[in-house]
């Protein structure tokens, strides 16, 4: 009996069956179900002078059981996602309340100060800083000199700043005369967790919505 065939068949069947079944083929365990009838029916109706090969029966069962087990991991691994995201909203709602550091670019001044933070890809001999007002105009700018990769911070006074509010940053550096990479980094307060969509979210007082992989630092 070739399995292959069974296969085939039994993909036929299911094509043409207009009922609850699914019409571009069965489950593992209806195909399971077919195979060890209709071996049963062979072994049962065999020629006693000339029987089945036991190694070619042997395989096909091996197949078969090959088929069920992939069906049964896929089960599982789809179970265990579930199950881990569901942990990790429940642990992600205790950072309500909470300060996270994600990418932004926006300038919070408090007491006549602001902490600017940035991340760099790698060391650069040359980083500039530049606060900008609301429509985009440079009001300050700092050279920072030699620093090292990763994240790093610059408090920026603004007791002489024109404008206080409505303030961004950005960041550009350079090592040898190639630019390096300078993601620029936001401090913000967690508002609530969204577990609506396929991705888990939060909800952030200054920038509304930001998946949960995208927070660097906590608190």
């Amino acid at each position: 009996m070739d399995f292959t065939a069974l296969n085939a068949n039994t993909k036929t069947g299911a094509a043409s069956n207009t009922g609850a079944s699914s019409p571009t083929g069965t489950s593992a365990q209806e195909t399971s179900d077919r195979f060890l009838k209709l071996l049963v029916a062979q072994l049962q109706n065999q020629d006693p002078m000339n029987p089945m090969d036991n190694a070619a029966v042997t395989t096909q069962m091996a197949q078969i059981q090959t088929v069920t087990g992939v069906s049964t991991l896929n089960s599982s691994i789809q179970g265990l996602a579930s199950q881990f995201g569901q942990m990790q909203a429940l642990q992600s709602v205790s950072l309500v309340g909470r300060e996270v550091t994600v990418p932004g670019d926006k300038v919070n001044v408090a007491d006549g100060k602001a902490t600017l933070n940035f991340d760099l890809g790698s060391a650069a001999d040359s980083v500039k800083l530049e606060v900008l007002n609301g429509a985009g105009a440079v009001i300050s700018t700092q050279d920072l000199g030699k620093m090292k990769s990763g994240m790093q911070s610059y408090t920026w006074d603004a007791s002489k700043a024109a404008e206080t509010t409505g303030l961004s940053y950005r960041v550009t550096a350079s090592s040898g005369g190639t630019a390096v990479t300078a993601t620029t980094l936001m401090r913000d307060t967690v508002r609530a967790v969204n577990t609506s969509g396929s991705t888990l979210q939060l909800e952030l007082k200054n920038s509304g919505l930001v998946d949960y992989d995208k927070v660097r630092a906590l608190g």
